[in-house]
């Protein structure tokens, strides 16, 4: 079965083909940081229009790559929520028209347990069931995995998530949009004995999360040094940053797999990238004896490829989860552990 998968939830057009016996046939993806770096985050209108303009041709590259005609798709699913409403309602009408032209079933997956499966595609991929920390764009939550569609919700953020605190907080250190991947780079050349930030709920015995704190506390630092903010100092404090935020998800993760009792830990999401992270957790790893695992770097933003997934391991599970039905809604807030099972 060959599934096509439609992403457009936020900032990333993908495109991708799933082949539940051959694998990941091919994938193919457009980033909109250039157009709206400028404005210091995305611009909902802006990013409904790039996908109308990078939809079709992002689909005609994965049918090249691929080399198979539109005729061996045997159903199409799309990114039904949560994310952008009119970035959204661009890839379901794309997926829904596409599926309609061919008489083929659609499907829509949830944006996050497209995240949340991703580390599924990797040439290791972890076994049911696993903790699950998924860490992409507004979301921060702690997650069991006991199979496809079954998810309970262990904790979350109760107000900024992680991705958020890392653009913020590049922002007031200058460094523009996307501010993760920048601050954590200006991280390596930081001192971490220079500031110490507080690391919110490290102790809150709940694995909940809050990060507006930790970006008020930047600002406490930045507004401190004035005019006189030197490239130094900028590197100090995303140091201090960047070792708060990822003590508190490493310990966070910790805690949720001793109360659990499980072995496996899933990074899934933007955040899941960042090398400081990765690195932290492999070190816990080794100390505290379990397994962590993660997509593949490619795979960690928004892609198609983990839609088509998703998609391809929900009609495994359910064939009638499909359906011929072309009248489509978006949901811009989904929860994950709403959906079904």
């Amino acid at each position: 079965m060959i599934i096509l998968g439609v992403e457009s939830s936020c900032d990333e057009t993908g495109l991708a083909l799933y082949d539940t016996e051959r694998g990941l046939r091919a994938h193919a993806l457009h980033s909109q940081v250039a157009m709206h770096e400028e404005y210091g985050g995305v611009v909902p209108e802006l990013a409904s229009r790039d996908h109308v303009r990078r939809a079709l041709p992002l689909l005609g590259q994965v049918m090249r790559e691929s080399e198979l005609p539109l005729s061996a798709i045997d159903a199409i699913a799309y990114t039904q929520g949560p994310g952008l409403a009119g970035a959204l309602l661009v890839g379901a009408s794309v997926a829904n028209g596409l599926a309609l032209a061919l008489d083929r079933p659609v499907l829509g997956v949830h944006h996050l347990e497209g995240h949340l499966l991703s580390p599924l595609l990797s040439a290791t991929p972890p076994a049911f069931p696993f903790i699950a920390l998924l860490v992409s764009g507004g979301h921060t939550q702690l997650m069991r995995v006991d199979g496809v569609g079954r998810y309970q919700l262990l904790g979350e953020t109760l107000d900024d998530a992680a991705g958020e605190a890392f653009d913020k907080s590049a922002k007031l250190l200058g460094l523009g949009y996307p501010g993760g991947p920048a601050i954590s780079r200006l991280a390596e050349f930081g001192d971490p004995d220079a500031y110490t930030l507080p690391r919110p709920m490290l102790h809150s015995k709940n694995l909940d999360f809050s990060f507006s704190g930790l970006k008020t506390a930047v600002l406490t630092l930045v507004k401190n040094h004035t005019s006189n903010l030197c490239e130094q100092d900028k590197a100090n404090i995303a140091r201090a940053f960047v070792d708060a935020i990822v003590e508190v998800l490493v310990a966070k993760c910790v805690a949720a797999l001793k109360q659990t009792g499980m072995k496996r830990l899933v990074i899934a999401g933007g955040v899941g990238a960042n090398a400081q992270l990765r690195a932290a957790l492999n070190a816990a790893a080794a100390r505290k004896r379990f397994e962590v695992f993660y997509p593949e770097l490619a795979l960690c933003t928004d892609n198609g490829a983990m839609i088509a997934f998703a998609g391809a391991l929900r009609l495994q599970q359910n064939p009638a989860a499909a359906t011929r039905d072309y009248g489509f809604n978006v949901k811009p807030r989904w929860p994950l552990d709403a959906i079904d099972s």
